[in-house]
């Protein structure tokens, strides 16, 4: 290699390295303005991706400042690793790509980036960590990526200004975008805080009726997993179990909160509990005997009963958002829906264990599969052997 290319390739990285920390600070603030405007609890988002460098025991039913700012930098690190990536490694064939080139390979990139970490890094090598890809769907994390990916175009500006080339041909063009860059973070967070005061833009379904029944018994019915999940904090002996619980506990606090707020800023009064008759319609509640049974089983018995209960109780919940999200809801409700029906299955599959490949293959599909019908009991879940150590895989069946 000749003297002369060693300042040109020193430029890209440190031009690269710039972009990256800009960058993933925009995503990081557009993440947190918009997190609730989607349905999702943005602490608890957090959190979960703490998990992957940190693993499950960063988890608590409340987000900690510390799963928080974990989750937050390692958000950060990864979207700079990526810029490092595009603009350092693959410097030879990017670097010398004008603003337009960029702003064109913006959502290829995003596509690639969160695919590679979605479907490979996280849950394979070299974090092995299920978590993540079970408990939010890949279309977050390819919003975060194409927000991230979005600022790419500054790059040529960027490395002009560290080589002092002035005046720069993309000054033009960097100057609007950053001005664009800017009003739309004003906007998304002027927005935020009209959402944490209860004015959330307006209510934009097809059936008022419907949704405000949907809410009603979706945050119910998880008011009553949440019930069932500090039950297993509480007793459940496996860590990994009363990690899973505590995730399922975080999530489901999360979710109310957004019902909670979605409710204030588009209907009457504050979100009212569940009628009569919206606790006929829900599927998979349990009764007041079957969680009695369940506060008063063994300790050895608890971990098969737990998850035979939660697991009635999720396919309850996911029922419910399928149906939401093949309607005619908010399209903000069927966003969530989605999650929540992405969510819940992953917590399934992590009350039996499932990681590697079967996680990836769990989740892939959790994406597309609609709900199914909810057993009429828990007693009636079809068999399946766990895969770690929660249950003695030489129980056939999780039964009363």
């Amino acid at each position: 290699m000749t003297g002369s290319r060693w300042p040109r390739i020193g430029l890209n990285w440190r031009s690269a390295a710039l972009l990256g920390l800009i960058s993933s600070t925009f995503s990081t603030l557009v993440s947190q303005f918009t997190a609730t405007r989607i349905g999702r609890d943005a602490l608890v988002d957090w959190m979960t991706v703490a998990t992957i460098p940190l693993r499950s025991g960063i988890i608590h039913v409340d987000p900690s400042w510390m799963s928080i700012v974990a989750g937050i930098l390692f958000h950060q690190w990864a979207d700079f690793s990526w810029a490092l990536v595009f603009f350092g490694l693959f410097g030879r064939w990017t670097a010398s790509l004008g603003p337009w080139a960029l702003l064109l390979l913006a959502l290829p990139w995003a596509v690639f980036t969160s695919s590679l970490e979605w479907f490979f890094l996280v849950p394979l090598l070299p974090f092995r960590q299920p978590i993540f890809i079970l408990e939010q769907p890949y279309w977050i994390g390819f919003l975060v990526h194409a927000t991230s990916a979005s600022i790419y175009p500054l790059f040529p500006r960027l490395r002009d200004w560290m080589a002092g080339r002035v005046p720069s041909p993309h000054r033009r063009f960097a100057g609007i975008w950053s001005f664009l860059a800017v009003f739309g973070l004003v906007v998304l967070g002027a927005l935020a805080f009209l959402g944490w005061q209860n004015r959330e833009l307006p209510w934009m379904g097809q059936d008022a009726v419907y949704d405000q029944a949907y809410m009603r018994r979706i945050a119910a019915h998880h008011d009553q997993g949440l019930e069932l999940a500090l039950l297993a904090v509480e007793r459940a002996q496996d860590p990994d179990l009363r990690d899973t619980a505590r995730l399922m506990a975080a999530s489901q606090k999360g979710d109310i909160a957004v019902f909670r707020q979605f409710w204030s800023s588009w209907f009457p009064g504050l979100l009212p509990p569940a009628t009569a008759e919206d606790h006929r319609a829900m599927p998979g509640m349990l009764s007041a005997d079957r969680i009695g049974e369940l506060r008063r089983v063994s300790d050895d018995g608890f971990a098969p009963l737990f998850i035979s209960l939660m697991t009635h109780h999720h396919q309850g919940a996911i029922a419910m958002a399928d149906e939401t999200l093949h309607g005619k809801s908010d399209i903000r409700l069927r966003l969530m829906a989605h999650a929540i029906r992405h969510g819940q299955r992953g917590e399934i599959e992590l009350m039996r264990g499932t990681e590697g490949f079967a996680a990836v293959k769990a989740a892939t599909m959790s994406l597309f599969r609609p709900g199914e019908p909810t057993p009429t009991s828990p007693d009636e879940i079809p068999c399946r052997a766990p895969t770690n150590r929660i249950i003695d895989e030489t129980i056939p069946c999780l039964t009363k």
